[in-house]
């Protein structure tokens, strides 16, 4: 879907109330911007975290140990604790 938003002049823009709805801020909330090759995109707090998962996921291939928790168990065994 391509919608045309309008930006006035102080740099505000306003997303159809529709697509607020769907998106889930419908009572406000916080958007992500992306500046792209392709161009800009926005993305709700929950798309930006389902995306960041989704990276980690492909960069850890699903290994609990390589996460932050992994990280710091196996610094406490390297170092005594």
């Amino acid at each position: 879907m391509t919608l045309q938003v309008n930006i006035t002049p102080n740099g505000r823009m306003s997303l159809p109330a529709d697509v607020r709805k769907r998106l889930g801020l419908a009572g406000g909330g916080a958007v992500f911007l992306e500046e792209t090759a392709d161009g800009v995109v926005l993305r709700t707090a929950a798309q930006a975290v389902a995306r960041a998962q989704a990276l980690a996921q492909q960069y850890t291939g699903g290994n609990p140990d390589a996460g932050i928790d992994g990280f710091l168990a196996r610094r406490r065994e390297d170092s005594g604790e």
